[in-house]
């Protein structure tokens, strides 16, 4: 893989000490800063997955391995109301401008264009994967559909819709693009690209720190999108913001009595526990891993553990692996933290002032897990149990699928 030319430069921060003994899957090491981040030489595909990765994929379906084959049977068979995500013939429509309110309603092409964003994405895999143009082209053919349709976003979800799509697309056209010849016409990629940077970009390059999942999924689609563009200034500006958010995001027992506070936000105690949605202590044993939406619901947590993933693995491909110091630390700490209770285990009385956490963790565990057991050999017992569990991990219809194809068991 091809390394860019990076400033290293360790933080004068103390080791990360726990209060008490803790599990394999949440054992600290050194953090770590840095001061560039953009590649000199992009590696492309590089967004999310490599070349090298897709090529193991490949080879693990073209000889009937598991859990690759039905990670891959599976994505072919799903799909949303508007038809198979791998299909040519979905019934989804375009608009100019797709409106979105909270939790999806009103609905004006929102399911739309995330499914389609999606579909574009399992197609292209099933490109790769089959070596069938058919599946290339019909990534193709959604790309193309929306890039001379769209113009914006509108409502008070537009800047999550934004990012839940952007990242989906610049997953898409980033594999399309750099592994297929001849079959997406240059002024069709010319006018993908112009979406990507005007339409997409400009709301989320900056982060939106009304809630965590919000953050680093528009940070998450910024760096996708600056691969894809070879924009460095948007990428080191994304990935800057990225080191300055997790902190806030993941909490650890050495932050002390109170977790970090989010870019711009209050530092005070009463401002920090309401963002935690009322957590109301911290510092306790085995706290390390609770995530800033926790007491909400498992669900939102799930969210921001899949974006921080998505970025790692990304910075990672782009020459700057961040999985050994804070940031990949805080990661493995919020996957055993999370794995434990999405497999039953009792919250202690301290977690959510004891009123029981809700909602499903899902599919998010692949990327993480992947990364920081699987390569860098981290024993992760609650999270390998989980991620083994609920295999092969599919798509939450929104913005992250299929990552037990992509990422499961993948050293490459």
């Amino acid at each position: 893989m091809m390394l860019g030319i990076f400033a290293l430069v360790f933080a004068g921060l103390p080791l990360l000490v726990l209060g008490s003994p803790v599990s394999p899957d949440q054992q600290s090491t050194i953090p770590t800063r840095v001061t560039s981040f953009a590649p000199a030489q992009w590696v492309h595909p590089g967004y999310i997955v490599d070349k090298n990765q897709l090529d193991f994929v490949k080879n693990q379906v073209a000889n009937n391995a598991q859990p690759w084959t039905n990670a891959y049977n599976q994505m072919l068979k799903d799909s949303d109301k508007y038809g198979k995500y791998v299909s040519g013939t979905r019934t989804s429509e375009t608009v100019s401008t797709v409106s979105c309110g909270p939790t999806t309603n009103p609905d004006i092409k929102c399911t739309d264009e995330r499914g389609d964003a999606l579909a574009a994405w399992a197609n292209a895999l099933a490109w790769y994967v089959s070596g069938d143009n058919t599946y290339a082209k019909n990534a193709i053919g959604l790309m193309n559909k929306w890039s001379y349709t769209i113009k914006g976003h509108a409502l008070s979800n537009a800047i999550l819709q934004t990012a839940w799509a952007g990242g989906s697309w610049a997953r898409a056209g980033e594999l399309i693009r750099h592994t297929t010849s001849g079959l997406w016409a240059a002024k069709d990629i010319t006018q993908f690209e112009n979406m990507l940077r005007n339409v997409y970009l400009p709301a989320v390059k900056d982060g939106d720190t009304r809630a965590s999942n919000w953050d680093v999924a528009c940070l998450n689609t910024a760096i996708g999108i600056a691969v894809f563009l070879e924009d460095s200034d948007a990428y080191d500006n994304a990935m800057s913001l990225f080191q300055q958010t997790v902190p806030s995001v993941i909490y650890l027992e050495s932050d002390g009595s109170l977790p970090r506070p989010a870019r711009g936000q209050s530092s005070s105690a009463s401002a920090l526990k309401s963002r935690w949605f009322d957590q109301q202590s911290f510092g306790n044993s085995g706290q390390s891993g609770q995530i800033q939406e926790t007491c909400r619901d498992l669900t939102h947590t799930g969210y921001s553990i899949s974006s921080i993933s998505h970025i790692l693995e990304t910075s990672r491909i782009q020459g700057l692996d961040q999985y050994g110091g804070d940031l990949g630390t805080r990661l493995r700490f919020g996957l055993g933290f999370h794995a434990q209770f999405a497999q039953g285990a009792t919250p202690p009385s301290w977690l959510c002032q004891n009123k029981g956490l809700t909602r499903d963790l899902s599919s998010v565990t692949e990327i993480g897990f992947n990364a920081l057991s699987t390569r860098l050999g981290n024993n992760m017992p609650k999270t390998q149990a989980y991620t083994g569990r609920i295999r092969p991990q599919g798509t939450n219809t929104l913005f992250y699928g299929w990552e037990t194809l992509t990422h499961a068991g993948n050293r490459a």
